[in-house]
């Protein structure tokens, strides 16, 4: 490279600029960049002392009880998060094994204890209807009355007949006593009086005919007729149920003969009323087994005082046999029914988890349990509506009686070992930390 002054050698056009501008970049470049670089290392080292400085506070203020101790009441413990409600008091109950009877399992449908459909047995025309649709109708009252006009001139005639024929008979008695007629003649008076007698009898049941009774006492269903309207006989009125009690139809398989009789017990529950059984005993065997399914017909009956139940419900029966077997059972107030399925919320580990279980028959106060649980689980039984899966919980009682409290060194023995706490930096490191300034 040419040196500096030396513009002998070059052309005179290219001396005064060209090759000086070419000479003196490559000296002001490298005392920018140390500049630039000198600003951006201070930058640097300027975070990298502030983030060691938070560091150490942090683990200071970490490390120091006595700065923990003046933190205010309620507040999140640093390391440990927020403080957790307290657990919820709840009353618990242990699963237990209890002996159950065996059960056969079938379908029927609810029948009448009494049943009928009300007809005429003549005809004529409605002149009053004795009954309220949907109530309660007693025995012998009447439901429908029929016009009697008719009806009743036949009777008027016959009754006058009868008194005529009965003032013969005496006078030809009479007669006859005193010689004036023949045997025969008393014995036609006697005839004629008799068949006037028959003709007021049949006068008289025609005209009860019109009035049609209740046979029984029941529910009246709904009519099919009006005043005014025309019936003929055997024509259907209404038809009338006596629903307290019930029965109930149902077919067991032809294997099961030997484990059923009269007398036994049974649970009865029905789609329409979920969650509900109802107690039954068998009334009587179907001698004839069927012989399309090979079933035994059997026949129930249940009590019905308050009405909720209907003829014609499904029914879903378990016959109760005389032979026992073990199950686990848990208090039926433990029970949580959502839609078809049953749900318990189960203590474990000091926490209510809700735990999905399928049920088997149910006995007073107990239900048995097919699924989902075990021996000495515990359930709660009481406090459902203030806790949630998952959530922490106190038992209050245990199969009712008052839960056992841990005593403070037992739970203070049974709990983890704590974690070695790291050391605290000494207090004089700050101070020897190099300033930025210094570099």
């Amino acid at each position: 490279m040419t040196p500096i002054g030396d513009c002998d050698s070059h052309p005179a056009n290219m001396c005064g600029s060209v090759p000086i501008l070419a000479i003196h970049r490559p000296i002001k470049e490298p005392i920018e960049m140390n500049k630039t670089m000198k600003w951006s290392v201070g930058v640097v080292a300027s975070a990298v002392i502030a983030g060691l400085f938070f560091w150490l506070g942090t683990r200071q203020g970490t490390n120091n009880p006595a700065a923990g101790s003046t933190a205010a009441p309620g507040a999140a413990t640093p390391g440990k998060g927020p403080a957790g409600p307290p657990p919820t008091a709840v009353d618990a109950a242990r699963v237990k094994i209890a002996p159950l009877a065996k059960t056969i399992s079938a379908v029927g449908s609810l029948r009448s204890d009494e049943t009928v459909i009300v007809r005429p047995e003549v005809s004529g025309r409605i002149v009053e209807i004795g009954f309220a649709e949907g109530q309660r109708v007693a025995k012998g009252t009447v439901v429908l009355r029929l016009d009697q006009s008719v009806q009743r001139a036949e009777m008027r005639q016959a009754e006058a007949n009868v008194a005529l024929a009965k003032s013969r008979i005496e006078r030809s008695r009479d007669l006859h006593a005193k010689g004036f007629i023949s045997s025969q003649a008393l014995d036609d008076a006697e005839s004629a009086f008799k068949v006037a007698g028959a003709s007021a009898e049949l006068a008289a049941a025609r005209l009860t005919k019109l009035d049609i009774k209740a046979p029984f006492s029941g529910i009246a269903g709904l009519r099919l007729v009006s005043i005014g309207d025309y019936v003929r006989e055997g024509q259907d009125i209404v038809n009338l149920e006596e629903i307290d009690p019930l029965k109930v139809d149902f077919r067991v398989p032809e294997i099961f003969l030997k484990q059923i009789s009269t007398g036994q017990t049974l649970q009865v529950n029905l789609d329409a009323i979920p969650n509900t059984a109802f107690a039954g005993r068998v009334l009587a065997i179907n001698p004839l087994i069927d012989a399309n399914g090979r079933a035994v017909v059997i026949r129930a009956v249940i009590k019905n005082t308050d009405s909720r139940l209907r003829p014609g419900m499904f029914a879903r029966v378990k016959l109760i046999t005389n032979e026992l077997q073990e199950g686990l059972t848990i208090p039926e107030q433990a029970l949580i029914p959502v839609g078809d399925d049953f749900f318990v919320f189960k203590i474990s580990d000091g926490r209510a988890l809700r735990t999905r279980i399928d049920i088997g028959q149910r006995i007073t106060g107990s239900v048995e349990v097919t699924r989902g649980l075990a021996k000495d689980d515990v359930v709660v039984t009481a406090g459902q509506p203030k806790i949630r899966d998952g959530v922490t919980v106190k038992i209050a009682t245990l199969d009712g009686n008052a839960a056992q409290p841990v005593p403070q060194q037992a739970a203070d023995a049974n709990k983890p070992p704590a974690p070695p706490q790291a050391a605290v930096p000494a207090a004089g490191v700050a101070d020897k930390t190099v300033s930025p300034k210094k570099l």
